[in-house]
């Protein structure tokens, strides 16, 4: 069985900024981002890892690196969803300016693109899945830590939980919260920790 702590990266710019969708922006933490990273720090430097994986992106690798303690290796799977002409906007910014776009992925996220030209959701799954299955082989028995982002870790989730896509927004990860989560050999998804502390 694969055990994995799951974290969001720490706050950014975007976050505080009325949670603009910063997807593949490269961007830094706040220092509230900062905080949160060694909060975190805290709750889990007694803790024995096999590994630390992360997002390729600065903001996801830090919070790892400032959290653990240890060496991140950073895996592009574990990347934030392709926003497209959402990047940097607020919901309330791009529903305005296309409201057609964000009802076809409210809709049918697995199939519709975000922001017209970025990515679906299947794709998204898929990737996220091979990074996984991967861990399950090369970690068997093992407990790693993955730090990845909000639209990246809810669509996993919802997806081992068996929720349509459609509910993906209904699961909420707080920045630099730990979620416990363990895959049996079968790929099987328990839920034990959501937003930790």
């Amino acid at each position: 069985m694969l055990n994995v702590y799951l974290l969001r990266h720490g706050e950014t710019q975007y976050n505080a900024d009325g949670n603009r969708y910063c997807g593949r922006t490269d961007i830094d933490l706040t220092k509230k981002g900062l905080d949160q990273a060694n909060q975190v720090y805290t709750l889990l430097k007694d803790k024995d890892f096999d590994a630390v994986y992360s997002s390729p992106l600065k903001r996801a690798k830090r919070t790892a690196e400032i959290a653990t303690g240890s060496n991140v290796v950073t895996d592009d799977r574990l990347i934030e969803i392709d926003f497209g002409k959402w990047e940097g906007k607020t919901k309330e910014e791009f529903t305005a300016e296309d409201p057609i776009c964000w009802e076809k992925w409210m809709d049918n996220p697995a199939l519709a693109t975000a922001g017209e030209n970025g990515e679906n959701g299947q794709a998204i799954i898929d990737r996220v899945n091979s990074f996984f299955e991967e861990m399950m082989v090369k970690h068997k028995n093992g407990t790693i830590v993955v730090v990845a982002h909000n639209g990246l870790n809810r669509f996993y989730m919802t997806h081992k939980l068996g929720m349509p896509l459609t509910n993906y927004r209904r699961i909420v990860q707080e920045n630099s919260s730990i979620t416990i989560f363990d895959l049996d050999d079968e790929g099987v998804f328990t839920l034990h920790k959501l937003n930790g502390r």
